[in-house]
């Protein structure tokens, strides 16, 4: 083992004078204000690096101080931008429910003048028995309001179903799409008469519910037909809009004709709906 040298100065007696000479050479120089010689030699050698370092230093300091202020105020104006990001996005969302009851209650009003003859109440739509279709649903308004079962029930641009029942405050529709239903119709141009059938699987997988028994005259209806209720129903008021024939069929007996049609309401968004307080009669057969 390397012994020590009893005459060895520690590093911290070293480091202590050599900060002890600096300084003395720093008072002389500043002092006598030399201009030259070995003191400013020395002083250009040792202090100039050692103030470039410390001012490389404050500068790098000061930058980062900047640099961490800019970020809280970057991060400060994040915030607040953000938060008006979700209030304009909340008013937005407002606006546009706005305008989409607006729209449904513009669409009702429509609809209202469309069958002037008829007394009406509005009505919204608060449960159905589940899945993708408003195929049986209830509404808020009921006995209370003048509505009893088998009046005709209407939105968008016609004919959504009917009262099955009703309490107080509340009745219950089947729609035209619901596979117990049956509703006599005809086509609007020919008044040729046929069955419209509702179906839930069809309804599933085009969109649409089917029609039979149509009976054409010698003009034989086409595609986008509009088929209305019929005189002859015996529940059903006449003249309002069911749908669109979308796909017709000669059937195998070479006389009637059946196929599919586009309902005229949407049945998965339906939110208001207007009643019809009018029922049929006899005598209006």
């Amino acid at each position: 083992m390397k012994r020590k040298s009893k005459h060895s100065i520690p590093t911290r007696y070293t480091l202590l004078g050599v900060t002890i000479f600096c300084v003395l050479v720093m008072f002389v120089s500043f002092t006598l204000n030399l201009s030259g010689g070995p003191l400013n030699t020395v002083a250009g050698y040792v202090f100039v690096p050692m103030q470039n370092g410390i001012n490389r230093v404050g500068s790098w300091l000061i930058r980062g101080v900047d640099e961490l202020a800019s970020l809280r105020n970057v991060m400060q104006e994040n915030k607040e931008l953000q938060a008006q990001v979700d209030e304009l996005t909340q008013e937005l969302s407002t606006i546009k429910l706005e305008q989409y009851e607006l729209d449904n209650l513009r669409e009702l009003m429509e609809l209202d003048q469309k069958y002037p003859s008829y007394d009406k109440v509005a009505a919204r739509v608060i449960g159905s028995d589940g899945g993708n279709w408003f195929n049986t649903f209830l509404i808020d308004k009921g006995e209370k309001d003048g509505i009893e079962k088998d009046m005709n029930v209407i939105a968008g641009s016609g004919l959504v179903g009917i009262v099955i029942d009703t309490g107080p405050n509340y009745a219950k529709v089947r729609s035209i799409i619901d596979d117990a239903s049956n509703v006599s119709g005809m086509a609007l141009s020919t008044s040729d008469r046929c069955i419209v059938s509702g179906n839930l699987v069809s309804m599933n997988e085009n969109q649409v519910i089917e029609f039979s028994e149509l009976k054409c005259g010698k003009q034989p209806v086409k595609s986008g037909e509009q088929i209305v209720t019929s005189h002859i129903s015996d529940k059903y008021l006449e003249g309002i809009l069911i749908g669109y024939i979308s796909v017709i069929e000669r059937n195998s007996n070479n006389l009637t004709y059946s196929g599919t049609l586009t309902p005229a309401v949407d049945f998965q968004h339906l939110q208001e709906v207007l009643v019809i307080l009018d029922k049929k009669t006899i005598q209006e057969k």
